[in-house]
């Protein structure tokens, strides 16, 4: 187990996800909004925990345009498949490699962005960035649940109390995705080095039954089991779009 990270000297309203900051009322991941579905490990299908999949040479559903995006050292890849371009539902399945074979080891029902997919993100556009990323650091508002990844609890994770009471857990649990940020700061580290612009603070966390502003979102069981699995030595990604671009 990882020794706990503590921290991050950053505002509890700060935490920029999606491109939105977290002040001045304006939304986050997932925001103020009514939720229009269910939980998505229950609004949907059931999450698939059926036998795994084994002796696949290669991730299904992911186009040579992506792949080629993977690290070649990478040997546990999360695909995030949307519905449609336009769709807030998708689906995830974590995939890990073994000599040159890959097996699906579990998946689940997620949302994404409210306004689907991008293959050019910007601050506030409501859409998920279509692209591979790397899955490097965790924190969330829980003490962490063994996590591998190096993991920074903190308050300032709290989702403010102004948004619906059913968002307010959103962030209780996070993993950073690598998209407009620095690798090895808290998932809640400001820095844009694309500038502020592109948007950022990405995160997997916890859903609360209908899209986000850019993030994806899954149940509590499912965001325990990516921080018990999702191992540093294994470099894991994310592989993340609608199904059509997924493919090309």
């Amino acid at each position: 187990m990882e020794p706990m990270r503590k921290g991050g000297a950053v505002r509890a309203v700060a935490a920029a996800m999606g491109g939105a900051l977290l002040v001045l009322g304006a939304t986050g991941c997932g925001g103020p909004e009514n939720p229009e579905n269910k939980d998505a490990s229950s609004a949907r299908a059931q999450d698939d925990r059926r036998a795994p999949e084994a002796d696949l040479k290669r991730v299904p559903g992911v186009g040579d345009r992506l792949w080629k995006r993977v690290p070649e050292e990478s040997r546990q890849v999360l695909v995030v498949s949307g519905k449609g371009r336009n769709s807030a539902d998708s689906d995830a399945a974590l995939y890990t490699k073994q000599g040159s074979t890959w097996t699906r080891e579990r998946a689940w029902a997620t949302h994404n962005g409210r306004k689907g997919w991008t293959t050019d993100h910007h601050e506030n556009d409501l859409r998920s960035p279509v692209g591979v990323f790397t899955l490097s650091d965790a924190g969330g508002v829980l003490a962490q649940p063994k996590a591998k990844l190096p993991y920074t609890e903190s308050a300032t994770f709290q989702a403010p109390r102004y948004w619906k009471k059913s968002y307010w857990h959103d962030f209780d649990l996070v993993i950073a995705i690598d998209y407009n940020r620095v690798k090895g700061t808290p998932p809640n580290d400001q820095t844009r080095p694309q500038g502020q612009s592109k948007g950022g603070g990405i995160w997997l966390h916890m859903d609360h039954g209908s899209g986000t502003s850019a993030c994806v979102s899954q149940s509590k069981a499912d965001m325990e089991y990516l921080l018990r699995t999702l191992d540093p030595k294994q470099h894991p990604v994310v592989v993340m779009g609608d199904q059509a671009d997924l493919k090309v």
